[in-house]
């Protein structure tokens, strides 16, 4: 059964088409889940929760478009919604250069890289993860967290300060890490 064939039945509520859903995509959207999530288990929960939100909405689905691509933003605005009631530090204006982010021939693996990013503060993890890993602009990012976008440049240089921390005492490393994550 093809993807449009499986996206029409669970549009049906045919619970053989939804569990096919699942299976097609929940590998990849856990992989988003991991990013706004604190913890292994926390990204468990958004993806079920995820789910259950992409099948209760997948009637708003019309089929322009990437179904993945839909799929994710709802992943990630259901992972965002816990996070609601995180309070952002609102910065009028910032001069905050923004620094990238390359890690030159360091031995970290994936899994070290991102349980570092699960450790951020909230407010940073969100940022960081919305413009380096999905690749949304300051600007979309202010609109999607009601902040200026002043905030989210000051979070993200926050957030790239503390992982260039976390990797340098990872890799014993006492110089500057250079970055360029984007």
């Amino acid at each position: 059964m093809g993807l449009d064939q499986i996206i029409a039945n669970c549009k049906k509520n045919c619970p053989k088409a939804q569990e096919e859903l699942y299976v097609l995509f929940a590998k990849k959207l856990f992989g988003v889940c991991l990013k706004y999530s604190k913890s292994y288990s926390d990204a468990q929960d958004n993806l079920h929760d995820g789910f259950i939100l992409i099948l209760d909405k997948i009637n708003q689905f019309s089929n322009k478009g990437s179904f993945e691509g839909w799929a994710k933003r709802v992943m990630i605005n259901n992972a965002l919604q816990k996070f609601k009631d995180v309070r952002f530090l609102n910065i009028v204006d910032t001069d905050l250069a923004e620094e990238e982010i390359t890690i030159d021939d360091e031995p970290i693996a994936l899994e070290t890289l991102l349980k570092m990013v699960q450790e951020l503060p909230d407010q940073y993890r969100l940022v960081f993860s919305l413009y380096v890993l999905d690749g949304y602009s300051h600007k979309e990012i202010a609109e999607i967290l009601k902040i200026t976008t002043g905030t989210t440049k000051s979070n993200l240089a926050r957030a790239r300060m503390i992982l260039r921390e976390k990797i340098n005492s990872y890799t014993g490393n006492t110089t500057r890490t250079k970055y360029n994550a984007r």
